[in-house]
């Protein structure tokens, strides 16, 4: 395990970090949440990635009883919440300062910390002055609340906007983005946020690396009864990979799985290999519902170097979605 910079920040997080979105609490249970974390310790993963609205609260309860569990030193690894979708109610939902605030100490109590490493936006809010949720997110980092702050699929306007008004106010401003960014989804990463990796030193926590498990390979003849496309509310995910456009996909990840079979490589391995190869990724996030699923993806590093420049050239080729470079500012 190899460790980067959170941006420009002085944090180090792990190449691979486990993220708990869909499997905790839906499909693991606290045995099996137990295993999960304490392998991916073992590994040297330090990045634990949560939010308030992951099963309503019941991922981060599983993941703060394992941790406690666990016992591993605070010292030793970060952990994460995001806050939006708190509840139903007008107070309990968005980015304003009593929400992001409540929804801070919410979440340190249910993952059963004295502070977060990592505090996300999970989308922006458009009915909350950025100002607002910057400076409530400043005052909780002054309180030892909350280290680092950041945004979950931001624009780069929005991301703009919130680093001036804090680089403006002597206020501290967002050191990071979770983005989706696969094979499939590229132009915020590799685009839009081009100029933001200088301007503000913008770190990545990427997820859905394997594009809800499409880069498996495992979709190629069909949906598995037990994937999570099959799942109750995914729905749209099902619908999303049926589609003429999602059959479409399918062909390409056969190809890449051709690919990947030349150079000795089974197909997820070359996708997650090729999003650390992107050096504005701080850390790649991983799902995992078993112990061996885990271990599998783990073991994508030992094969680093089988992505060479030609591999590159290869899977762009199959791709062809390459987004145009970004112009600077």
């Amino acid at each position: 395990m190899e460790y980067r910079r959170l941006g420009k920040s002085g944090l180090k997080v792990s190449e691979l970090s486990l993220g708990s979105w869909v499997t905790f609490s839906k499909q693991v249970d606290h045995k099996e949440a137990l295993a999960l974390m304490a392998h991916a310790y073992d590994e040297g993963v330090n990045f634990f990635d949560n939010a308030e609205g992951y099963e309503a609260g019941e991922s981060e309860r599983l993941m703060g009883a394992a941790l406690k569990d666990l016992g591993w030193d605070r010292d030793s690894y970060s952990v994460s919440s995001k806050v939006f979708w708190g509840g139903t109610k007008p107070t309990q939902k968005g980015l304003s300062r009593k929400h992001v605030t409540e929804a801070c100490h919410a979440a340190l109590k249910r993952l059963q910390v004295d502070y977060l490493d990592l505090y996300f936006c999970h989308r922006p809010d458009i009915d909350t002055p950025i100002e607002e949720t910057v400076w409530a997110m400043h005052n909780l980092i002054t309180q030892g609340k909350v280290l680092y702050w950041g945004t979950s699929e931001w624009n780069a306007q929005q991301l703009t906007e919130a680093w001036a008004f804090a680089r403006a106010n002597s206020l501290i401003g967002p050191s990071m983005e979770q983005p989706q960014y696969n094979l499939f989804v590229r132009e915020k990463v590799e685009k839009d946020y081009l100029p933001l990796y200088e301007l503000m030193g913008l770190g990545t926590t990427i997820w859905s690396p394997l594009a809800s498990g499409a880069l498996t390979g495992k979709y190629n003849d069909g949906i598995p009864a037990d994937s999570r496309m099959n799942l109750p509310g995914y729905e749209w995910l099902k619908k999303e990979w049926t589609s003429e456009a999602g059959k479409a996909k399918l062909e390409q990840i056969r190809q890449l799985a051709d690919l990947a079979k030349e150079i000795g490589l089974p197909v997820h391995h070359l996708a997650l290999l090729w999003c650390l190869h992107n050096p504005h990724v701080s850390t790649v996030i991983l799902g995992a519902s078993k112990k061996a699923q885990l271990e599998d993806n783990l073991s994508a590093l030992k094969s680093k170097d089988k992505l060479s420049g030609d591999v590159i050239e290869k899977i762009e080729a199959i791709m062809g979605n390459k987004p145009e470079a970004a112009q600077r500012y």
